[in-house]
Protein backbone atom coordinates (compact mmCIF):
# COMPACT_ATOMS: atom_id res chain seq x y z
CA UNK A 1 0.00 0.00 0.00
CA UNK A 2 1.56 3.26 -1.21
CA UNK A 3 2.12 6.57 1.50
CA UNK A 4 -0.78 8.56 0.27
CA UNK A 5 -3.64 5.35 0.64
CA UNK A 6 -2.12 4.46 3.94
CA UNK A 7 -2.53 8.77 4.73
CA UNK A 8 -6.22 8.51 3.85
CA UNK A 9 -6.49 5.30 6.16
CA UNK A 10 -5.99 6.98 8.47
CA UNK A 11 -7.39 9.73 8.26
CA UNK A 12 -10.60 7.89 8.11
CA UNK A 13 -9.99 5.82 11.12
CA UNK A 14 -9.13 8.91 13.45
CA UNK A 15 -12.73 10.32 11.77
CA UNK A 16 -14.46 7.24 13.15
CA UNK A 17 -12.99 7.69 16.39
CA UNK A 18 -13.49 11.35 16.65
CA UNK A 19 -17.00 10.49 15.84
CA UNK A 20 -17.22 7.51 18.14
CA UNK A 21 -16.15 9.83 21.14
CA UNK A 22 -18.63 12.41 20.23
CA UNK A 23 -21.74 10.12 20.22
CA UNK A 24 -20.33 8.43 23.27
CA UNK A 25 -20.12 12.06 25.12
CA UNK A 26 -23.61 12.95 23.60
CA UNK A 27 -25.28 9.93 24.82
CA UNK A 28 -24.00 10.76 28.05
CA UNK A 29 -25.64 13.75 28.80
CA UNK A 30 -29.36 14.59 28.45
CA UNK A 31 -30.94 16.09 25.53
CA UNK A 32 -30.73 20.06 26.03
CA UNK A 33 -34.48 19.91 24.85
CA UNK A 34 -35.62 17.54 27.71
CA UNK A 35 -37.97 18.78 30.68
CA UNK A 36 -37.78 18.08 34.44
CA UNK A 37 -40.56 15.75 35.31
CA UNK A 38 -41.82 18.40 37.66
CA UNK A 39 -41.60 21.20 34.94
CA UNK A 40 -45.01 23.08 34.29
CA UNK A 41 -43.53 23.08 30.78
CA UNK A 42 -44.65 19.46 30.50
CA UNK A 43 -48.50 20.72 29.54
CA UNK A 44 -48.83 21.70 26.19
CA UNK A 45 -49.55 25.55 25.97
CA UNK A 46 -49.95 27.78 23.20
CA UNK A 47 -50.39 31.47 24.65
CA UNK A 48 -51.16 34.47 22.52
CA UNK A 49 -49.94 37.45 23.35
CA UNK A 50 -50.60 41.19 23.13
CA UNK A 51 -48.68 41.24 20.19
CA UNK A 52 -51.38 38.61 18.56
CA UNK A 53 -47.74 35.80 18.51
CA UNK A 54 -48.81 32.39 19.40
CA UNK A 55 -46.48 29.86 21.25
CA UNK A 56 -46.08 27.40 22.97
CA UNK A 57 -45.26 28.48 26.39
CA UNK A 58 -41.77 26.08 26.69
CA UNK A 59 -40.03 29.30 24.72
CA UNK A 60 -40.56 30.79 28.60
CA UNK A 61 -37.94 28.48 29.09
CA UNK A 62 -34.46 30.01 30.31
CA UNK A 63 -34.73 32.07 32.96
CA UNK A 64 -36.92 32.53 36.03
CA UNK A 65 -40.44 33.60 35.86
CA UNK A 66 -43.19 35.15 38.02
CA UNK A 67 -46.63 33.75 36.99
CA UNK A 68 -50.37 34.45 37.68
CA UNK A 69 -53.65 34.11 36.22
CA UNK A 70 -56.27 37.13 35.99
CA UNK A 71 -58.22 38.57 33.60
CA UNK A 72 -58.56 42.18 32.30
CA UNK A 73 -62.21 43.25 32.84
CA UNK A 74 -60.97 42.57 36.69
CA UNK A 75 -61.94 45.59 38.59
CA UNK A 76 -60.62 44.19 42.11
CA UNK A 77 -57.86 41.37 42.93
CA UNK A 78 -56.27 41.49 38.92
CA UNK A 79 -55.14 45.19 39.64
CA UNK A 80 -53.51 44.24 43.12
CA UNK A 81 -51.72 41.13 41.40
CA UNK A 82 -49.99 43.19 38.60
CA UNK A 83 -48.92 45.57 41.75
CA UNK A 84 -47.69 42.42 43.32
CA UNK A 85 -45.49 41.56 40.20
CA UNK A 86 -44.20 45.28 40.02
CA UNK A 87 -44.21 45.38 43.98
CA UNK A 88 -41.57 42.48 43.71
CA UNK A 89 -39.90 44.29 40.95
CA UNK A 90 -38.95 47.06 43.05
CA UNK A 91 -37.43 45.14 45.31
CA UNK A 92 -34.81 43.89 43.27
CA UNK A 93 -31.61 45.41 41.64
CA UNK A 94 -31.58 46.88 38.24
CA UNK A 95 -29.60 43.12 37.25
CA UNK A 96 -31.76 40.93 38.99
CA UNK A 97 -34.97 42.81 36.83
CA UNK A 98 -33.19 42.10 33.59
CA UNK A 99 -32.96 37.63 34.70
CA UNK A 100 -36.56 38.19 36.21
CA UNK A 101 -39.78 37.88 33.35
CA UNK A 102 -43.32 38.01 34.63
CA UNK A 103 -46.39 36.09 32.66
CA UNK A 104 -50.16 36.97 33.24
CA UNK A 105 -52.51 34.65 31.65
CA UNK A 106 -55.85 35.58 31.22
CA UNK A 107 -58.64 33.16 32.66
CA UNK A 108 -61.03 34.63 30.03
CA UNK A 109 -60.17 33.73 26.40
CA UNK A 110 -63.29 35.15 25.16
CA UNK A 111 -62.95 38.79 25.95
CA UNK A 112 -59.23 38.81 26.35
CA UNK A 113 -57.77 39.69 22.64
CA UNK A 114 -53.95 41.29 22.11
CA UNK A 115 -56.04 44.26 22.28
CA UNK A 116 -57.42 43.92 25.33
CA UNK A 117 -53.77 42.53 26.49
CA UNK A 118 -52.18 45.76 25.02
CA UNK A 119 -54.38 48.06 26.88
CA UNK A 120 -53.43 46.67 30.46
CA UNK A 121 -49.54 47.14 29.29
CA UNK A 122 -50.34 50.49 28.96
CA UNK A 123 -52.76 51.78 31.67
CA UNK A 124 -50.49 49.78 34.38
CA UNK A 125 -47.34 50.95 32.85
CA UNK A 126 -45.84 47.27 32.00
CA UNK A 127 -42.36 47.05 30.45
CA UNK A 128 -43.07 44.43 27.36
CA UNK A 129 -39.47 43.58 28.23
CA UNK A 130 -40.03 41.78 31.15
CA UNK A 131 -43.92 41.71 31.52
CA UNK A 132 -45.83 39.10 28.79
CA UNK A 133 -49.99 39.17 29.08
CA UNK A 134 -51.07 35.95 27.11
CA UNK A 135 -54.31 34.20 26.50
CA UNK A 136 -54.54 30.41 25.73
CA UNK A 137 -57.19 28.72 24.28
CA UNK A 138 -60.58 28.26 26.01
CA UNK A 139 -60.21 24.12 25.81
CA UNK A 140 -56.63 24.94 28.00
CA UNK A 141 -58.05 27.68 30.67
CA UNK A 142 -58.63 24.99 33.36
CA UNK A 143 -55.28 22.49 32.65
CA UNK A 144 -53.10 25.65 33.39
CA UNK A 145 -55.50 26.60 36.35
CA UNK A 146 -54.51 23.19 37.73
CA UNK A 147 -50.78 23.27 37.28
CA UNK A 148 -50.50 26.43 38.82
CA UNK A 149 -52.97 25.92 41.46
CA UNK A 150 -55.53 29.07 41.10
CA UNK A 151 -59.09 27.71 41.57
CA UNK A 152 -61.01 30.13 39.76
CA UNK A 153 -65.40 29.80 38.78
CA UNK A 154 -66.93 31.77 36.11
CA UNK A 155 -69.90 34.32 37.17
CA UNK A 156 -73.47 34.55 35.67
CA UNK A 157 -71.70 38.58 34.94
CA UNK A 158 -68.71 37.06 32.80
CA UNK A 159 -66.63 37.91 35.72
CA UNK A 160 -64.60 35.12 37.88
CA UNK A 161 -64.25 34.66 41.56
CA UNK A 162 -60.83 33.23 41.39
CA UNK A 163 -57.72 32.84 43.88
CA UNK A 164 -54.74 35.04 43.86
CA UNK A 165 -51.18 33.78 43.91
CA UNK A 166 -48.01 34.85 42.16
CA UNK A 167 -45.79 31.90 41.28
CA UNK A 168 -42.18 31.82 40.96
CA UNK A 169 -40.59 29.56 38.84
CA UNK A 170 -36.65 28.51 37.28
CA UNK A 171 -35.79 29.14 34.12
CA UNK A 172 -36.69 24.88 33.46
CA UNK A 173 -40.40 25.78 34.67
CA UNK A 174 -40.00 23.79 38.39
CA UNK A 175 -42.04 25.96 40.67
CA UNK A 176 -39.46 27.81 43.53
CA UNK A 177 -41.61 30.01 45.51
CA UNK A 178 -45.78 31.01 45.57
CA UNK A 179 -47.58 33.51 47.35
CA UNK A 180 -50.86 34.78 48.30
CA UNK A 181 -50.12 38.24 49.49
CA UNK A 182 -51.01 40.59 47.07
CA UNK A 183 -50.71 44.59 47.47
CA UNK A 184 -47.89 46.75 47.08
CA UNK A 185 -46.29 45.50 50.50
CA UNK A 186 -44.70 42.16 48.76
CA UNK A 187 -44.39 38.61 51.03
CA UNK A 188 -40.69 39.37 52.34
CA UNK A 189 -40.00 35.09 52.13
CA UNK A 190 -41.40 35.66 48.66
CA UNK A 191 -39.11 38.15 47.34
CA UNK A 192 -35.77 36.37 48.88
CA UNK A 193 -37.08 32.88 47.07
CA UNK A 194 -36.92 35.99 43.72
CA UNK A 195 -33.46 36.93 44.20
CA UNK A 196 -32.17 33.96 44.81
CA UNK A 197 -33.36 32.46 41.64
CA UNK A 198 -32.09 36.01 40.07
CA UNK A 199 -28.71 35.61 41.53
CA UNK A 200 -29.24 37.68 44.67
Amino acid sequence: MNTPSIQRLLRGLAALVLLGLATAAGAAQPAASALPGDSIYQLPLPLTDSNGQTRDWRSLRGRPRLLAMFYTSCQYICPLIVESGKAVERELTPDQRTRLGVVLISMDPARDDPAALRKVIAQRQLDPARWTLATPRADDVRAVAGVLGIRYRQLADGGFNHSSALILVDGEGRILARTEKIGSRPDPEFVAAVRKATGG
